[in-house]
């Protein structure tokens, strides 16, 4: 088959990484990629916002199959638009995406099927606001309804700082939505679990803890990411029945009743206290960089496992798993979540040819004259699998301290939590 990835971080280029595994790939494509896809795929350089020309682009390259790997694309329909040209497509469509694009109907999906989340209010007006924040304790989270980069998501100290962030996304603090929530702050730790659906049928394919804040021992502004381990410790047989009975069933089953049949990957963010899960958000594709770890530890043939899901026959498929633990560490332009500086030279990559167990995932990258330049505020992924977590980082973090690059930022303690 050809296939073609859509998506330019390092989702992306670690799911190029394991479809280049299957013995069922004729050619490899990425739209628009990066620097590290380039050297795996032939990356082409198409605006992935204009369905039209990713379409006439699929048309000349004969591409048999596409993968959708950001949420962007899928919340404005991108699924729908290829399935109406009869392009064979894998994620979910526009009504299923509203799963991630609007926080508000996540959480009507959550109170129509009684699945555990957080006590939420959406407020239209700052007078709401202020009423709203009576029934709620310190710490309070402040969410925009739609698609914000990670950003849209603020845990504020007093109600006073959360009546100036309303404020803020009232006023248009985001494009894509004016509509706000104020919700209750959950303690517990955060694990994400994911599944692939066909609608009706699910599999498990992974659980991941990711690390969210810029700075050590979790705090700081939050992030799109600052890195993951796979599996999660905190995800044991107990807590995942609970999981599947309380969370992922309802969803599945609810989407479909309501004629928003979901296809594709289902992401639920949780919040585990006392081995009781409740659901966070839901994400409409896989992580970043939960991703980066997942695709090291999946045996089966992803390609194979994406095709059942979109024929329906996901019921019989097996998934296998490598037993070694995995690790990611993002590798930052500094000064990100804020204001950073792109267009950095990167010198002395690892090679990602000499090992299977080790990866540098490229997330914000370009190549300019042979050479390797910085991006994006996430830029590489050093992504390790040995049979322990602790010697993982290690060896992640040695990766990342040989390559040359000025303005590189990470945390040298993801997975604290589970590395005792």
């Amino acid at each position: 088959m050809n296939v073609c990835v859509i998506g330019s971080g390092g989702r992306e280029h670690a799911l190029c990484y394991k479809l280049k595994q299957s013995k069922k790939l004729k050619n490899l494509y990425c739209m628009p990629g990066n620097a590290g896809t380039s050297e795996i795929s032939v990356n082409l350089n198409i605006n992935i916002s204009n369905f039209n020309e990713v379409y006439k682009n699929i048309k000349n390259h004969n591409i048999d199959l596409v993968i959708i790997g950001p949420e962007i694309p899928l919340v404005n329909g991108i699924v729908d638009f290829l399935e109406r040209k009869k392009i064979r497509v894998f994620g979910p469509n526009k009504n299923a995406a509203q799963l991630e694009g609007s926080k508000i109907f996540m959480k009507e999906i959550c109170k129509k099927f009684n699945i555990p989340s957080a006590k939420y209010h959406e407020c239209k007006s700052i007078a709401e606001a202020e009423k709203a924040l009576e029934d709620f304790q310190e710490p309070i989270v402040v969410k925009s309804d739609g698609l914000a980069s990670g950003k849209g998501v603020t845990i504020c100290k007093t109600k006073n700082d959360a009546l100036k962030d309303i404020k803020s996304i009232l006023e248009g603090k985001f494009s894509s939505s004016k509509r706000v929530i104020v919700e209750e702050f959950l303690e517990g730790e955060e694990a994400s679990y994911f599944v692939i659906t066909d609608g009706k049928h699910f599999k498990q394919i992974g659980t991941a803890q990711d690390h969210k804040r810029i700075g050590e021992n979790d705090t700081g502004l939050n992030t799109g990411g600052m890195g993951a381990y796979s599996p999660s410790l905190i995800i044991n047989e107990k807590v995942e029945k609970k999981i599947i009975d309380q969370i992922i069933k309802p969803t599945i089953h609810g989407m479909a009743k309501l004629g928003y049949a979901y296809k594709g990957i289902l992401y639920a963010g949780l919040m585990i206290k006392n081995d009781e899960p409740k659901l966070i958000e839901y994400n409409i594709r896989f992580g970043d960089p939960e991703c980066q770890v997942l695709m090291m530890r999946l045996e089966s043939d992803l390609l194979e496992l994406i095709n059942n899901c979109i024929d329906d026959k996901l019921n019989n498929e097996e998934l296998k798993w490598y037993k070694k633990s995995c690790i990611t560490i993002v590798a930052a332009s500094k000064g990100y979540p804020g204001e950073f500086k792109k267009l950095k030279k990167i010198d002395n990559l690892p090679d990602n040819k000499q090992s299977s167990n080790e990866q540098i995932f490229h997330a914000g990258t370009i190549k300019k004259d042979n050479q390797i330049l910085s991006n994006s505020g996430r830029v590489l992924n050093a992504t390790v699998a040995r049979d322990d977590l602790k010697s993982a980082r290690t060896r992640a973090l040695e990766l990342l301290d040989q390559i040359n690059w000025d303005d590189k930022y990470y945390r040298r303690d993801i997975g604290w939590r589970a590395i005792k």
